[in-house]
């Protein structure tokens, strides 16, 4: 391992901590490892940033002690020693509910995801000038010229940068965009449906959760997600 490594260069500190919790590792070494035999016990010989090497002692083997060598991928790779922690707290987690020792977090409030209130308001209105400026914007006429009168209407005023839209994208160009960015969060909303069932949110909460992330995507999921990460985190933490 590189020395230039941030995490291997803890390598030894972290080896002895994790000598304190075997149980932590024989949970990495089946899931992760996929080691499908039962373990007595593991310990950590090494870590960097994308992975961990542990030496196991099988339980129908007791005398051949680390015997069984299990590198353990790290994915994606740790940014640098601060993110070990929770790195290997989630990863524990991750870990325990595989194997079932653990239940699945549960996630039963809908929270919009205004930690980065800038970046969700930006998203908003990008997404939502997508689907109204490139919808209506296709099906508008190519004529931009307008007779301004007393009669002109509010609906005419709003039609005229729709029209100047597809006059300077192109009605196909506009309608591929529309159609990516359906697709996109039409998927990001399967995403975050299936972790609505996974972690139980209920019905009501998570078609919140779908419907935002059809309409502001990325930052509803991501958040969610972390919500997720938090919730894993600090049912280990419970336990320990």
């Amino acid at each position: 391992m590189s020395t230039s490594d941030p995490v291997a260069s803890k390598s030894q500190f972290l080896c002895m901590y994790m000598l304190g919790h075997p149980d932590t590792l024989v949970a990495y070494a089946k899931w992760y490892g996929k080691v499908d035999e039962e373990l007595l016990t593991a310990r950590m010989t090494a870590i960097d940033s994308k992975s961990m090497t542990l030496k196991c002692t099988p339980k129908a083997r007791p005398q051949d002690k680390d015997s069984l060598l299990v590198v353990v991928p790290i994915e994606p790779p740790l940014s640098g020693y601060e993110a070990v922690k929770p790195r290997l707290l989630e990863m524990k987690a991750l870990a325990q509910e595989g194997l079932g020792m653990i239940k699945v977090p549960t996630i039963n409030t809908f929270r919009l995801p205004f930690d980065y209130p800038i970046i969700t308001c930006l998203n908003a209105a990008f997404i939502n000038i997508t689907y109204i400026g490139h919808l209506f914007g296709y099906w508008s006429g190519d004529d931009t010229t307008f007779t301004i009168g007393s009669s002109t209407s509010a609906l005419e005023w709003a039609v005229v940068p729709l029209r100047l839209l597809r006059m300077f994208a192109g009605g196909p160009v506009l309608m591929v965009n529309f159609w990516i960015v359906v697709v996109i969060h039409l998927l990001q909303g399967l995403y975050v449906g299936w972790l609505c069932r996974k972690h139980s949110t209920g019905a009501v909460v998570g078609t919140l959760y779908v419907i935002s992330t059809l309409f502001l995507g990325l930052p509803v999921w991501g958040n969610l997600r972390n919500r997720i990460q938090q919730a894993r985190i600090d049912s280990v933490m419970k336990v320990q």
